[in-house]
């Protein structure tokens, strides 16, 4: 206790000083652990998430190869050559729940030019997931039915009006993944897409193993199924824009698993959403 007193004294603390930032910070973090449990209300979706029309034409390019070599150890190797996009799984996932949830298409109305197209661009990913306009505020992309559409056609505005890949490091929720993921919370993170997803349509969830580096991903999860044993969440993958991948939920081990694929061995994974809360 001498030893507490003298290198607060060394500090420079005086007992009211201390005692006041203890108070402040207590309050701040209970003000923090109150307002992260609190989703802000939603618009209700207009239509359900289409797979097929709400997703980029173009993928979220691997700077590695995996694969399981002769012996079944997964192995790695880079990628050559590199793809020019990549590390954007984040960013192309936001996105595109940008897209769903702020904007609208009207294929009815004349094209216009790179410039302006950029600008909306720019004006949808600058949109809060946590508070979506409302239905006559949403920005209006002429000359296109869909995003799946107007990314084929403008591929590389897109991925540079999006964001960079600085993003996907620098993302808020990051400070989540280094806690534990217990079962009780892994069970709350269930009824939270759920919820959310029956309010909005879609969710961006972060994907990790940590401190394993297995995988650290971000996907969009748009449909859930609920099994006798288990919920099956559809999920747009933005490292695969050809078909939808599925993140199972098994409701006996309270876990979550993701299939093997192109960059991942298989098995389980820990989830929690992202953008949907102010620490997230």
């Amino acid at each position: 206790m001498m030893a507490v007193r003298k290198i607060l004294g060394d500090a420079g603390f005086e007992r009211g000083v201390l005692f006041s930032f203890l108070k402040r910070w207590l309050l701040l973090a209970l003000c923090a652990f109150l307002t992260g449990c609190v989703t802000a209300s939603h618009w209700a979706p207009a239509r359900a998430f289409d797979f097929s029309r709400d997703t980029f034409s173009y993928a979220n390019g691997l700077v590695w190869e995996y694969r399981f070599d002769e012996q079944g150890k997964w192995t790695t190797r880079r990628r050559d050559p590199r793809p020019d996009y990549s590390q954007h799984c984040f960013v192309v996932s936001r996105s595109a729940c940008q897209f769903f949830e702020n904007a609208i298409f009207r294929p009815d109305l004349p094209r216009t030019e790179p410039a302006a197209y950029r600008r909306l661009v720019e004006d949808v990913v600058r949109t809060s997931l946590r508070k979506p306009l409302p239905p006559e505020r949403r920005i209006v992309i002429p000359g296109y039915a869909d995003l799946r559409s107007f990314s084929r056609d403008h591929e590389k505005l897109l991925q540079t009006a999006c964001g960079g890949a600085w993003r996907c490091y620098f993302q808020r929720g990051n400070w989540r993944m280094i806690f534990p993921f217990t079962r009780h919370q892994q069970a709350r993170v269930v009824a939270d897409i759920q919820s959310e997803l029956s309010r909005s349509g879609a969710v961006v969830a972060h994907l990790v193993r940590f401190p394993q580096l297995t995988i650290n991903h971000a996907v969009l999860v748009f449909a859930a199924k609920p099994r006798e044993k288990t919920i099956e969440f559809t999920i747009y993958d933005p490292n695969d824009p050809s078909a939808p991948a599925t993140l199972t939920y098994d409701r006996a081990t309270r876990s979550f698993s993701l299939p093997t694929n192109n960059y991942f061995p298989g098995g389980r994974v820990d989830v929690y959403p992202i953008y949907d809360r102010w620490p997230y």
